[in-house]
């Protein structure tokens, strides 16, 4: 029953994966890059294997899948950062040791997760500080001030409040929602104005701060998440409805107001414009998916190089550059799979509030996924925010690793029954 030999075979098959994108890019430019990418695929793959063994030894019956996708995401993370850049690479696969270690501490410590209900507005006011941070003490990187400078390394507080929000949001609907029996049929609503109150004033705190930090990807991300687990704790499509009002109102408010805003929209709508400037990134993306082709450029043979930030928001658009629309169809398969398993998580769940948690982490996952992917390809304006498990990022890289540690933790409990 608490076997792991499917992880474990799955483990194996990331691992070669990735070890075969280091010999690749060794035999195109023998260097320390690629030799780095190999021992990255193999420190990776042990710390993957011990994670899996302490869980066999603890008895407990996590999903088998969750830790094998993510290896295949991270692992053609690093080998594209050693590509690129090999100081990135470096960096990266510290912030990936460090992200397996949180991982396992998530499983661990925060296995009675429930007990946190208890404290969902000292939740809710460490969310707050944390975004408050940033305007006060905060620095400005890729037009966006939500970062810390910390000396040895840069921190994000928005990417572990997007954490907090789902724990407040699963706390608070669960127990401030009500059944009404309406004859045969059950209705979900939420509770009035009253108890609404504090449940927007802090979805009204996290946008403004996030306005004036210029984060407006975050913001977005925020506000999806808001909407899905208030449909899933409800399943009114009113509320859907009167949410994408309240965001088309904002979004129109902020084009007019917000010089940040507008710029992002005019270069979605017509980047030629400002070829040179600020048009410059997406037009190279572009040119790079289509240089790309079906079947790819070759690791290593491409020329992201021309594409500002490509490490961070646009890693997506080298992927397809050198291993094509197959390529890129590949990690996009990657990231459904992983959000499949997420939503059968929280389906299978032990009860309604770890079922909601689940579905709110996997949302969050989902939306940030199809945000920027729809950002590099032009179909949506550019937010700047990472693609998961493979952007140059640490704070990115830590929170989902929490993330994906809370949906084993949950897994976990399904599977008792």
């Amino acid at each position: 029953m608490h076997g792991r030999g499917k992880e474990r075979k799955l483990l194996a098959v990331a691992f070669l994966y990735t070890l075969t994108g280091g010999i690749i890019l060794y035999l195109k430019e023998p260097g320390t890059g690629g030799i780095w990418a190999m021992a990255a695929a193999s420190i990776m793959f042990a710390g993957s294997i011990l994670l899996s063994v302490l869980w066999q030894m603890r008895r407990v019956s996590f999903d088998q899948y969750i830790t094998p996708l993510i290896s295949f995401l991270a692992g053609t993370g690093l080998v594209f950062l050693f590509r690129l850049n090999p100081g990135y690479g470096y960096r990266q696969l510290s912030w990936v040791v460090i992200g397996l270690v949180a991982l396992y501490l998530t499983t661990t410590l925060l296995c009675r997760y429930r007990e946190l209900a208890d404290y969902k507005y000292l939740v809710a006011l460490a969310g707050i500080l944390a975004l408050l941070l940033p305007i006060f003490f905060g620095i400005e990187l890729g037009g966006a001030k939500s970062w810390l400078d910390l000396g040895l390394f840069h921190f994000q507080p928005s990417e572990f409040v997007k954490l907090l929000l789902v724990f407040f949001l699963g706390s608070y609907l669960m127990e401030s929602r009500m059944l009404l029996q309406a004859g045969e049929q059950r209705v979900y609503i939420l509770p009035g104005v009253q108890q609404w109150g504090p449940l927007l004033g802090m979805w009204l705190t996290a946008l403004l701060v996030l306005v004036f930090q210029k984060d407006l990807g975050t913001a977005l991300i925020y506000f999806g998440t808001f909407l899905a687990m208030v449909y899933m704790a409800t399943a009114r499509w009113l509320y859907i409805l009167l949410g994408s009002l309240l965001f088309f109102f904002g979004a129109a408010t902020a084009y007019m107001l917000v010089g940040h805003v507008h710029t992002r929209v005019a270069i979605w709508l017509d980047p030629w414009a400002t070829a040179q400037e600020s048009g410059y990134q997406i037009i190279q993306s572009l040119y790079a998916i289509n240089n790309g082709g079906i079947f790819g450029a070759g690791l290593g043979a491409g020329f992201p190089g021309f594409i500002p930030a490509v490490h961070t928001d646009f890693i997506f658009a080298a992927i397809c550059e050198e291993t094509g629309l197959l390529g890129g169809i590949g990690i996009m398969v990657m990231y459904m799979l992983l959000i499949y398993r997420g939503f059968k998580i929280a389906l299978a769940a032990r009860d309604e509030y770890a079922g909601l948690m689940a579905a709110g982490f996997t949302a969050i996952l989902g939306l940030q996924v199809f945000i920027i992917i729809a950002g590099v390809t032009k179909l949506l304006p550019m937010t700047g925010i990472t693609l998961p498990f493979i952007s140059y990022g640490g704070s990115s890289m830590v929170a989902n690793f929490i993330l994906a540690g809370m949906l084993l933790n949950i897994s976990g409990e399904a599977d008792t029954l």
